[in-house]
């Protein structure tokens, strides 16, 4: 394990803002150097309310400009950066460091789990996306326009709220142990956004979407575990989502 000491802190801190000394421990990885990852740990001074994204960019600027991550929007809205920080999935720049350590304290940062490493803390997203794809995340509708718009009521809006708040970050999926030993599972996030659709009153492939989930990838792999709801930045109520799809794939209909 290697350490590196920080020789500024992340931002200045305002008058009476005590600034916190942490050790950032991130499992590092380089395929061209190392046969298995390794983790390097870093000193870095921070804020309370500085968010680990903040962090980690101060060890890639400062420290190691090796370092290997995603992140594009900062504000919990592209879901780039999602990250196991001490132990859990969530996205690094939604996570302050108040919540995480304290002064003197450690921070573990790794890569999702259940795709493969590329570099460091970058995965490869492909194989949920292809998941994503597989359930046709996509409007469909044959009959013939209407003069207006497609019109839908409080209640039916209301019915597909939870899903459409989806980001795609893969905190869910990444944190579902049936997806860790069974890649082929559509996992959490592909059935939240097949939710999203089939719950969609205007949408008309509704059955063509049961069907896709009714294969031996799809919702019978849930064990109801709980996971995917605990890591879901969005607070979407992931199981009780899949559990709606479950009941929708037994009865035929939505």
């Amino acid at each position: 394990m290697t350490q590196m000491t920080a020789p500024t802190s992340t931002s200045a801190a305002p008058v009476g803002v005590p600034m916190l000394n942490l050790k950032v421990k991130i499992l590092r990885f380089d395929p061209d150097k190392d046969k298995k990852a390794h983790w390097t740990t870093y000193d870095v001074e921070a804020q309370p309310g500085d968010r680990v994204l903040d962090v980690i960019n101060h060890v890639k600027w400062y420290l190691e400009p090796s370092l290997t991550f995603r992140r594009s929007c900062m504000h919990g809205i592209c879901g780039s950066d999602a990250m196991l920080i001490n132990g859990r999935n969530r996205l690094a720049c939604k996570t302050l460091v108040r919540d995480v350590a304290k002064n003197g304290g450690t921070i573990t940062v790794e890569p999702i789990r259940g795709l493969k490493v590329e570099k460091d803390l970058l995965v490869d997203m492909e194989p949920f996306f292809d998941s994503y794809k597989a359930i046709m995340p996509y409007f469909i509708n044959e009959s013939p326009a209407p003069a207006t718009e497609r019109v839908q009521s409080e209640e039916q809006a209301e019915r597909m709220a939870h899903s459409s708040n989806c980001i795609l970050c893969a905190c869910c999926t990444t944190s579902c142990p049936i997806f860790w030993v069974n890649g082929s599972y559509l996992g959490p996030a592909a059935i939240v956004q097949a939710h999203r659709f089939i719950f969609d009153t205007r949408d008309e492939a509704t059955h063509q979407r049961l069907g896709i989930l009714n294969q031996n990838t799809g919702v019978w792999r849930c064990r109801t575990a709980y996971n995917c709801t605990e890591a879901c930045p969005r607070d979407i109520p992931i199981t009780q989502l899949i559990e709606e799809v479950k009941r929708a794939v037994m009865y035929g209909q939505a």
